[in-house]
């Protein structure tokens, strides 16, 4: 048996953006790896086993993945969204390059990310040119992250951020605000997108004077407008023509 290792995004939690590709390759694995909560999404059925982890060891799952890989086993590590995006396709590729042999069959399989699905139910807060930072400094300095943040509004960028608020570093999203006020301004228009597609989804567009930290965690995907970016009705957007 040849083995293989796909990597792939479910979406951002309704069980209905996950893309028949995914599908089709969860129905052919006969391991499943993947954080606690992303594994817990694929149904048990026999031939396959189902190894779930815990945050903060992705190049473990790597190394897992090659090594059931080798040995003849159709592997699927899954992330949510799309695993390119701060997920599992980057570490699997470290850990190939600090691995020994040769490199295996990997297939990456996109998803749709949490970003643009809170973009979808905000409006088009995306609509021109965008960039999307992690507000994470679990694996980069946070003097790096003030620093993409700053030049990105400095240019008038929409922007998306991942990770914003977590109990360990609460005091990182009401510096980022602070950033964002010196930038751009109070009036600059901000979503907080909390579980998307999900039962418990709530969408909140304010002012960034309006915005206090506790409005995101770590279930929340924050999309800031550029400076063209407005409400029309219920719905945020940004035109696709800049000045």
């Amino acid at each position: 048996m040849t083995g293989w290792i796909a990597v792939a995004g479910l979406g951002p939690g309704d069980e209905g953006m996950v893309t028949a590709e995914v599908r089709e390759a969860l129905s052919q694995a006969t391991d499943v790896i993947g954080y606690i909560p992303y594994v817990a999404r694929v149904a048990p059925r026999n031939g396959l086993t189902l190894h779930p982890t815990d945050n903060r060891v992705e190049l473990d799952r790597a190394a897992h993945a090659i090594a059931l890989c080798r040995q003849g086993a159709r592997v699927v590590i899954v992330s949510s969204g799309d695993p390119g995006v701060f997920a599992m396709a980057s570490a699997l590729f470290e850990g190939v390059e600090v691995d020994a042999g040769p490199i295996p069959d990997i297939r990456i399989l996109p998803g749709i990310t949490a970003m643009l699905a809170a973009a979808a139910h905000a409006g088009a807060p995306l609509g021109h040119d965008f960039c999307a930072i992690n507000l994470s400094d679990n694996l980069k300095p946070w003097d790096l992250v003030e620093k993409r943040l700053r030049l990105a509004a400095q240019a008038d960028f929409a922007m998306a951020f991942y990770n914003p608020r977590s109990k360990s570093r609460p005091h990182q999203f009401e510096r980022t605000l602070q950033v964002l006020r010196e930038e751009c301004g109070p009036d600059r228009l901000i979503t907080f997108a909390r579980a998307v597609t999900t039962p418990e989804e709530r969408i909140t567009t304010v002012s960034l004077g309006e915005a206090t930290p506790e409005m995101a965690d770590m279930r929340t995907v924050v999309l800031v407008g550029n400076s063209a970016t407005r409400r029309i009705g219920k719905w945020v957007y940004t035109p696709r023509r800049a000045d």
